[in-house]
């Protein structure tokens, strides 16, 4: 049934009206997510395993770009050369790929936040006048969430590293994911309450089973609800509905042993915090207890997909050694902008230590990073002109040797970014027909980068 409350809208719904359904004796309620009358005017797959050890996707992003011609390697193929600005990938050469020269094909109406959203899902960004904008459909590490999350604590794990970052991982339209961006939260949210090392055994709690039914209990007023609501309104109750649902799925993975993983350890504690130093972040300390955490996280089967915001698009963080934001510089710093590239090779190298943590876990006959893909990305080509050709993409992992490594493919002819995508959803085990929307549909991935 449908609690109505005073101050009724259109339909006889309001912002606090709440879904109510009866366990056993005692009623319970959840609330609504927003819906547009409260306001003025892919295929299934199961989670895979290599060796019975779980494929994981991670999404690192960093922001303004990157510069093509310190970026893109000057020959193409397996043992290509590194260019300048992949020279910190040095130790990881065979298990890294570029991908140059395709185009996110999706438009470009609002600088870096167009070429993000446009080759994370594959569409065109909504845009609502000005810079008002929201992703217009899941991100690429949701997309494969959906299908992988529900085997582990965490369906995803979204982090990030400059502090006040806007969203760069959706659930769908004005379902952003916000990035955790304390280690200390990170450690306390994973290993904290609820975690559960190899070997320890611990009694399960009894309201446990009786949290997991909440939603069961409120699934029929919901439907009676859906089938009053528009299309728009309906997907934003199936999202909510989702995280609840969601939610529930975390707390029976409270009720159950991790799987028997030797690499899974418990971490020791980060430091509570890390503040500025001379008006700097310290970007660099927290990159590296973010991604020692992280690589523990997968390594005890917590989440198996997550996305890892370095610094938010139009970012004007002040780095070590420059004169000024990053942003800035990308559109003042004259000539082949030394800073930038300075900055750049910061950033980069800050990647690398993420992948070498990963690479450090070993699983079975190979590594962590082995059994994964992680897709490196920026928000548009070159900064200074927010160019969406020759996007910076690269690759890390085979993904259990579904992936090539060690191989450097450029695009002859301005291909759909969104073929890269595609190829990840597949090596992660999903089927989707299709990704992307629009100009930046795509049936295909990309063969070049493909194992086989």
């Amino acid at each position: 049934m449908i609690i109505k409350t005073p101050g009724t809208t259109r339909g006889g719904l309001t912002r606090r009206t709440l879904l109510r359904g009866l366990l056993g004796s005692a009623a319970v309620t959840v609330g609504l997510p927003p819906l547009e009358r409260f306001f003025n005017e892919s295929g299934t797959a199961y989670a895979a395993t290599c060796e019975a050890l779980p494929r994981r996707f991670g999404l690192f992003f960093w922001a303004n770009g990157s510069l093509p011609e310190f970026w893109v390697p000057p020959d193409t193929g397996a043992g290509f050369t590194l260019p300048p600005l992949l020279e910190p990938m040095a130790a990881l050469r065979e298990k890294i790929s570029v991908v140059s020269g395709t185009k996110v094909l999706t438009g470009n109406p609002v600088a870096h936040w167009s070429g993000a959203g446009g080759f994370l899902t594959g569409a065109p960004l909504i845009t609502r006048g000005g810079e008002e904008y929201t992703f217009a459909a899941p991100t690429l590490d949701q997309v494969i969430a959906n299908e992988v999350g529900s085997a582990t604590r965490f369906r995803s794990l979204e982090v990030g590293i400059e502090r006040g970052q806007p969203p760069i991982s959706y659930s769908g339209p004005d379902a952003g994911n916000p990035s955790e961006t304390s280690p200390a939260a990170l450690f306390d949210r994973v290993f904290g309450g609820g975690f559960v090392a190899p070997g320890e055994q611990v009694e399960a709690d009894p309201k446990l089973r009786l949290r997991r039914s909440v939603l069961d209990a409120v699934m029929g007023d919901a439907a009676r609800l859906k089938a009053r609501l528009g299309a728009g309104d309906q997907r934003r109750l199936d999202q909510h509905l989702t995280g609840i649902r969601d939610l529930e799925r975390r707390i029976a993975r409270l009720q159950e042993a991790p799987p028997d993983l030797a690499a899974c350890v418990r971490p020791e504690a980060p430091l509570a915090a890390y503040p500025d130093e001379a008006g700097r972040p310290q970007l660099q300390a927290i990159n590296r207890a973010m991604a020692d955490l992280m690589a523990l996280t997968l390594a005890c089967d917590q989440t198996r997909v997550f996305s890892y915001q370095f610094h938010r698009p139009v970012s004007n963080a002040l780095f070590p050694g420059a004169s000024m934001g990053h942003h800035q510089l990308t559109h003042d710093e004259a000539g082949s902008q030394p800073e930038v590239k300075a900055i750049l090779l910061q950033i980069m190298g800050e990647l690398s230590y993420l992948l070498g943590a990963l690479d450090a876990v070993q699983e079975g006959d190979g590594t962590l990073l082995d059994h994964m893909v992680v897709l490196a990305t920026s928000d548009c080509s070159r900064g200074r002109t927010h160019t969406l050709e020759d996007y910076p993409i690269l690759l890390a992992g085979s993904c259990c040797g579904e992936l090539r490594t060690g191989v450097h493919y450029r695009s002859p002819s301005s291909e759909n970014a969104s073929r890269v995508p595609m190829t990840l959803a597949r090596a992660m085990g999903l089927r989707p027909l299709t990704f992307g929307a629009a100009e930046g549909e795509v049936s295909e991935g990309l063969s070049a980068i493909e194992a086989g």
